[in-house]
């Protein structure tokens, strides 16, 4: 792989800036940077940005309307986006569910499920984790029963991220309780406004309910809401996770999480000496910094691969796996070049028209900090991936 850019990649990168420039208002930037939730509203608003600039479905194929950018232009976009803090682009719809739908779905779901996941109408999120199932995914307990033109779903789903403000709900069910765990599972497309389905929020650390339980009361779906064949989701959720595997890995947040890192390490603390000069604390900075120029190199092959149509393979799993421990690498960096302003403080001190305590550069730190130590987890636990790298590549 040729590591540098050509004119044409150095123009679309003067491209993407431009357009960040000016279109990416400097409240919403501010937010991203300090942390602040968008809400529904703000993550709307900028899909409806891209959307209208043609960037949205960047990584959907041209026979599907998208821009099908190659594997640099996907890589400059993602690291300038998160250098100008930029929204994230919500994944669920997009570049989750939507290549399962053109992979495997009907020409009908295609052409109604599909622009609908582009102007906005709807608003998917996952239903896979159960209590009791997630890393052993296999073993979900929710049934969907056939009853004529319907299935009927009965279940509990949890860790179900930003699910206050779906409308729908890609799920993993059990059609075939008889058959072998991977061989019984379905793939089903719920509206979350079907009677019989309860949403109760999960409140984190930091107070904000960002993932959800789902409940499903004898939800009635229709059957043509049926993605591929019945008993045969374990393939299609294999597929979907590849994807989202290569999400997680999340290259362009930890190039300006890096960039931060550096920003503030370079402060001249009480001692009179910034940080960065701690021999330690620089030796620590220098290798993540070496990992990531590595992990960005195997992103961009792998999602060369997608970008062909090919599933990434084996190698998402290697990309989530390092890419979740730089990150929380950099989280841990941050943390630490804040020193005491990383602490949590009595609510009295930060409550009501009591200035923020420390510098503006701190008040994320702590919450990024502890939220990012689910990456490890989700999307199939680090744990698990090692494992299913070992079995292709060594055997066994």
């Amino acid at each position: 792989m040729d590591l540098n850019y050509t004119e044409e990649e150095k123009a679309f990168r003067e491209e993407v800036r431009a357009f960040l420039a000016e279109k990416l208002p400097k409240e919403v930037s501010d937010k991203v940077r300090a942390g602040i939730s968008l809400g529904k509203e703000g993550h709307e608003q900028w899909h409806a940005t891209l959307n209208e600039k043609g960037w949205l479905n960047f990584n959907w194929p041209k026979e599907f309307g998208g821009a099908e950018w190659n594997a640099v232009q996907r890589h400059i976009f993602e690291e300038e986006c998160a250098m100008a803090y930029a929204p994230r682009i919500v994944p669920f719809g997009l570049s989750m569910l939507a290549p399962v739908l053109q992979k495997f779905g009907s020409k009908e779901q295609q052409d109604y499920f599909l622009p609908r996941i582009l102007n906005g109408e709807h608003w998917w999120c996952q239903g896979y984790s159960e209590p009791g199932a997630g890393s052993d995914l296999a073993s979900l307990k929710t049934r969907a029963m056939r009853d004529g033109e319907h299935y009927v779903v009965n279940g509990q789903k949890t860790w179900t991220t930003l699910g206050q403000y779906a409308n729908w709900i890609f799920c993993l069910v059990r059609t075939d309780p008889d058959a072998k765990q991977q061989e019984g599972i379905s793939f089903l497309l719920i509206d979350m406004n079907t009677p019989g389905i309860e949403v109760r929020p999960i409140v984190l650390l930091d107070g904000t309910p960002e993932v959800n339980e789902v409940f499903f009361d004898n939800v009635r779906v229709p059957v043509e809401n049926l993605v591929g064949e019945e008993n045969k989701g374990w393939t299609y959720a294999k597929y979907l996770l590849t994807h989202e595997r290569t999400n997680i890995a999340g290259v362009g947040f930890s190039r300006a999480g890096l960039d931060a890192v550096k920003r503030i390490a370079r402060i001249e603390c009480a001692g009179g000496r910034p940080l960065i000069e701690n021999p330690h604390f620089a030796a620590r900075l220098a290798q993540v910094e070496i990992d990531l120029m590595a992990m960005a190199t195997t992103n961009m092959r792998i999602i060369s691969q997608a970008a062909a149509g090919q599933a990434p393979g084996v190698e998402s799993s290697m990309l989530k796996v390092k890419g979740t421990i730089i990150r929380q690498e950099i989280n841990d960096l941050a943390r630490r070049a804040v020193g005491p302003y990383a602490m949590p403080f009595v609510s009295e001190a930060v409550d009501g028209d009591n200035d923020p305590i420390g510098p503006d550069y701190a008040g994320p730190v702590a919450a990024q900090y502890f939220n990012n130590r689910k990456l490890s987890i989700f999307g199939g636990s680090n744990e698990i991936q090692r494992g299913i790298i070992a079995k292709v590549k060594l055997g066994g």
